[in-house]
């Protein structure tokens, strides 16, 4: 038989429980690097082609994409692992730290290099991935000092996830000593497992293999139906010990298995497959999140079966977050292109690039819409293939104009810029002081590749000019619509109501 999925209120009851819970992750945690540029060419030395570097990006890979998805699932996150002293180290150390995770889980090794994996993008093309690491088991030393830290923290989280890359960090050693710690504390366990002996890990609550890795666990078992994978399973709970299997199936969606229990068949609910990377990484880290706070296993899966759907029609390695669930599970399939985060924003821009899109940026005020707003920002838009308002907040247009601006608050402004055929995302800026009433943070944040700037400027009189140039984008000085203006419009109004 097969059980039924839960109702929305159900779900949308989980999801909003997800907020300050607390997970735990262990295992082999990456530097994510990518490059992006454009090949146009061919190099004379070999039949290779020549990638002209524009900029560079970088996130945590492996556990450290669970670490993302957590955070952006609002769930406060502890971490165990791994890196090398070194430089790498050091960059992946503040990437956790900038995720809400403490980074003094990761223990810096001499003997081994931060696992790194380099990415070059050219367009839409992913042309290599190169990988830099050390791949052998942790000393003894490392091993008791990774479950020394493990016991003392296991009371403080809902729930362990075992991020297993088979770099080395998960040892038999520390996965048994993880779980026996967690059980001891009554904490579930997850595991995203590796290679076909999943008797390592007896005692965990979930294992959360793919269509693949669980035929590998069984011998080569077919796994392509339903009945497939409720049987592969089945046997893997009997053979390996394990009390749950959520078997993740691509285009099929996954299957919740449990021990003398209905199997669960969540049919997938992806949009647009565009990357799958990092997407089982969102499946255990929603799954994680939905059991610290107390959820039912098949409500936890059905999450995450949301959540993988709108990773998947992300790039590379993109979290998912809390907002986007909700707004799906409410049946808002498109989305807003209000992006009111700007790593959310980020991650837009970034896709945009990777499909060979063209991303244009302009900001302002935009307090009333008129004619020369709407004839500037169509010209700015026939210059790209995707155009970006980074709109100045209340707080920063009342810093600029006085206390009696804007006349329409940013809520209003945002939702009118983004019902502009012209304008493919709203992101705010200038929200507090430090973040500057210039867009100048924002563009380095997103960094577009053309900043558009509308009036009778130099390049040379934009403070915003060098920030762009300096990684590699363009600035483009557009003419403006004479006669038209959100001030001549207000004293027009003002006029007017005196006469």
């Amino acid at each position: 038989m097969t059980k039924k999925t839960a109702s929305f209120d159900t779900l949308s009851a989980v999801v909003g429980s997800l907020k300050g819970t607390s997970v735990l992750v262990a295992g082999d945690i990456m530097l994510d690097r990518f490059v992006y540029g454009e090949a146009t060419r061919l190099s004379p030395e070999s039949p290779v082609p020549v990638l002209a570097i524009k900029n560079e990006d970088y996130m945590p890979g492996g556990a450290g994409n669970v670490i993302s998805n957590l955070h952006g699932l609002g769930v406060s996150i502890h971490v165990l692992g791994v890196t090398g002293n070194d430089e790498a180290g050091k960059i992946l150390r503040g990437l956790v730290k900038d995720r809400g995770a403490n980074p003094d889980g990761l223990i810096a090794l001499d003997d081994r290099p931060t696992i790194q994996k380099t990415r070059f993008m050219a367009g839409s093309h992913h042309l290599l991935r190169a990988d830099h690491e050390r791949v052998a088991p942790v000393s003894a030393a490392t091993e008791q000092e990774i479950l020394k830290r493990a016991k003392s923290v296991i009371k403080n989280v809902g729930a362990l996830v075992l991020s297993d890359y088979g770099k080395g960090v998960l040892t038999k050693v520390v996965i048994r000593g993880l779980i026996d710690i967690a059980r001891d504390a009554n904490v579930p366990v997850l595991v995203d497992p590796k290679g076909a002996d999943f008797s390592i890990y007896k005692g965990s609550t979930v294992v959360t293999p793919n269509r693949k890795e669980l035929s590998e666990a069984t011998r080569g078992a077919a796994t392509k139906t339903d009945d497939d994978v409720v049987a592969a399973a089945k046997r893997v709970i009997d053979d390996s010990g394990i009390e749950s299997v959520v078997a993740t199936r691509s285009e099929d969606g996954m299957s919740v298995i449990r021990k003398g229990q209905d199997a669960l068949h969540l049919r997938a609910k992806a949009l647009e497959v565009f990357d799958v990377s990092g997407a089982g990484d969102t499946v255990i880290a929603c799954i994680a999140a939905a059991l610290a706070a107390g959820a039912d296993l098949a409500d936890a899966a059905a999450i995450a079966n949301i959540a993988g759907g709108i990773v998947v029609a992300k790039v590379g390695t993109t979290p998912v977050r809390l907002n986007e669930i909700e707004s799906r599970l409410a049946g808002h399939e498109g989305g807003s292109n209000i992006a009111y985060d700007w790593n959310e924003a980020a991650e837009t821009i970034r896709r945009w690039k990777a499909q060979g899109l063209k991303v244009g940026m302009t900001n302002g005020c935009f307090d009333i819409i008129h004619r020369g707003h709407v004839g500037y920002l169509a010209q700015a838009r026939s210059r790209c293939d995707r155009l970006v308002m980074a709109l100045n907040t209340d707080a920063s247009i009342k810093r600029l104009k006085g206390p009696t601006r804007p006349v329409n608050n940013e809520e209003a402004r945002a939702i009118v810029m983004a019902g502009l055929s012209s304008i493919s995302l709203v992101v705010l800026f200038g929200g507090t002081p430090e973040e500057d009433d210039k867009p100048i943070r924002v563009i380095d944040a997103l960094k577009p590749d053309i900043f558009f700037k509308g009036g009778d400027y130099t390049e040379d009189q934009l403070p915003e000019a060098k920030t762009v140039r300096a990684y590699g984008g363009e600035v483009s000085i557009m003419p403006l619509f004479e006669g038209h203006s959100t001030t001549s419009i207000i004293k027009k109004m003002k006029d007017d109501k005196a006469a």
